[in-house]
């Protein structure tokens, strides 16, 4: 008589226990067995990185562009970049989807697309890895917009350089300086 009023403590200590140790079992049964080396289950952390990179497929294609966005996307340089610290980076253009494009640098490749600015300035962004391509006429930079960093900079394409090259040439300054040089000779010419 006296496991009697004792049975109901032992079984309120046990209970959780038990309910946790099979709600555990239930789900490693319904869970799908990911593997990481043959025979072997998956991780926890393994099985977090195949949901994140399969919620990043499908954020990639689930993705609609603006008009404003492929017009923007009709300004991006595509080709290889060569940058500081004898770095390149490459970006293209995503066949089959207009304003996309991959931009990889040492082996990572982002899938980005267009963001408007009020600069004028290109931007490409891939929210999923939090990386950002600016783009604007003298360079363009890769960098981290989680970190607030730049990971590369001084990256010019061939474009980029040729414009860069062709300015001083031109003699254009910020088309101020000639206009007012070339206005002062006329202006002492028409002088009584």
């Amino acid at each position: 008589m006296r496991l009697r009023p004792a049975l109901p403590l032992i079984l309120s200590l046990c209970l959780p226990l038990w309910a946790t140790t099979a709600a555990r079992a239930e789900t490693a049964a319904t869970k799908p067995a990911h593997t990481a080396k043959a025979g072997k289950p998956a991780t926890p952390r393994q099985q977090l990185k195949s949901e994140a990179k399969a919620l990043a497929l499908a954020s990639e294609t689930v993705e609609d562009i603006s008009e404003a966005q492929l017009a923007m996307a009709s300004r991006v340089l595509t080709g290889t970049a060569a940058c500081e610290f004898n770095q390149n980076i490459s970006v293209t253009a995503v066949e089959g989807h207009p304003g996309h494009f991959l931009v990889g640098h040492k082996g990572q490749r982002y899938r980005m697309t267009p963001r408007e600015t009020s600069t004028g300035a290109v931007r490409l962004e891939d929210k999923v890895a939090g990386v950002v391509w600016i783009q604007i006429p003298a360079k363009s930079m890769l960098m981290n917009a989680r970190a607030g960093q730049r990971m590369v900079d001084s990256c010019q394409l061939a474009e980029q350089r040729l414009a860069l090259h062709a300015a001083p040439a031109a003699d254009s300054g910020i088309g101020i300086v000639p206009q007012l040089a070339a206005a002062q000779p006329q202006a002492a010419a028409s002088a009584p």
